[in-house]
């Protein structure tokens, strides 16, 4: 195994993932950080350089793209290896704009271990990123904001689909998909905070 010059920063806001991508690393001899969202990852970046950065995408105060297109914008840590892991934003269009904000990987959640340390050891190996084509603010955000509004229509599809499946349970089925729609809701309002935030970026923009 090729030990990094330099950790493996794991951006993750769910507790339990989190900390299982951190044993599953660590347990393999790798070096480990770790943020609870974007903010915190790009702060930890801008103190202490690592080696790789392996992002969820839907996190609050600053999600995965946010924070891959301010690594690229940074001189000094455009060439920062990026793995994207996301259960949300699985289509096709949301993975090739992970891969134009310069992303090596688009791995779809729950990773497979062996595929997810496999692609961690080519990584390491490789080194540092080729720098991507830097986006600019008007062409990112414009993407961005196609990108949340499609999964907000996704998310509200699903939500009213769970509620009317809710409706014609048995109460002793209810638990499992109340749980599930308390999550999508949640990730609903995620959705809705950042593509207020894009919207008012363009505006800002604009003006």
């Amino acid at each position: 195994m090729n030990i990094p010059k330099g950790s493996i920063l794991v951006v993750e806001d769910m507790p339990h993932i989190r900390g299982l991508l951190e044993a599953t690393l660590r347990f393999e001899g790798y070096p480990v950080e770790s943020a609870e969202d974007g903010r915190q990852a790009y702060e930890m970046i801008k103190a202490n350089r690592p080696a790789l950065v392996i992002s969820d995408i839907l996190m609050p105060n600053m999600d995965g793209f946010a924070l891959a297109y301010h690594l690229r914008k940074n001189e000094e840590t455009r060439s920062i290896p990026i793995i994207f892991l996301s259960a949300t934003y699985i289509t096709k269009e949301d993975k090739d704009f992970a891969l134009s904000l310069g992303a090596m990987k688009f791995m779809e959640k729950p990773v497979d271990t062996a595929e997810f340390l496999l692609t961690i050891g080519e990584i390491i190996a490789q080194g540092p990123d080729s720098p991507a084509r830097e986006m600019n603010e008007m062409e990112f955000y414009a993407s961005y904001r196609l990108r949340l509004e499609n999964k907000l229509r996704q998310k509200n599809q699903q939500i009213a689909r769970t509620k009317r499946l809710l409706s014609t349970l048995p109460d002793d089925q209810k638990p499992a998909f109340q749980t599930m729609l308390a999550d999508s809701e949640s990730h609903r309002i995620q959705i809705e905070n950042e593509l207020e935030e894009i919207i008012q970026s363009l505006k800002d923009l604009d003006g």
